[in-house]
């Protein structure tokens, strides 16, 4: 077997150390006969096959070739995603996902807008007490903290109870798709 450098391994014994090949005295002769520069280096890092022997002395696949095959199931695992995203469950399931989560987000936007508008236009109210040292704002204050803990919760159920299942579904169905693409065994 030989290394990168074209030289048997395992040679201690040889008077060329790679220290002496950088002195410009073997180097010359070296990239003259090979065209390899031994300045470089990521010259001893493999390179995918490239030039690379078997056991045998037949060479190696080129990486062309792999990287080749690589893209084409990457594409059919691409056009598997492509049939799910156009299916009727998928749209379902994004519109579902959609009908909550848009009037939940316009509703807290506003409510939120509307504390701090509240605040800043119209500090008097705000400064209104409503039992002892709690004035208006401290309780509109604590409300922005429910309504996210109340709204954190009705998403996760409005998850659980409408999507998951739904979505769950999909997942192993496009992850048997993908598989079968890719050319594995399905089961």
């Amino acid at each position: 077997m030989q290394s990168s450098n074209a030289r048997p391994r395992g040679s201690e014994g040889d008077a060329d150390s790679p220290a002496e090949k950088h002195d410009g005295l073997d180097m010359a002769r070296t990239e003259a006969s090979a065209g390899v520069r031994y300045d470089d280096p990521w010259y001893d890092e493999l390179a995918s096959g490239w030039g690379e022997t078997g056991g045998d002395g037949t060479p190696v696949t080129p990486a062309a070739t792999a990287r080749a095959q690589r893209e084409d199931q990457a594409a059919a695992a691409a056009d598997v995603y492509l049939e799910v995203q156009r299916s009727a469950a998928f749209q379902e399931v994004r519109s579902r996902y959609r009908r909550f989560v848009v009037p939940a987000g316009i509703g807290f936007f506003t409510w939120y807008v509307a504390y701090v508008v509240t605040a800043t236009s119209v500090p008097g109210l705000m400064a209104r007490p409503v039992a002892g040292a709690v004035n208006v704002a401290m309780v509109a204050g604590l409300g922005q903290f429910l309504t996210t803990f109340l709204l954190t919760w009705a998403y996760a159920r409005h998850a659980r109870l409408r999507r998951d299942r739904a979505a769950l579904e999909l997942r192993w169905d496009t992850q048997e798709l993908t598989r079968t693409a890719r050319g594995g065994a399905s089961s």
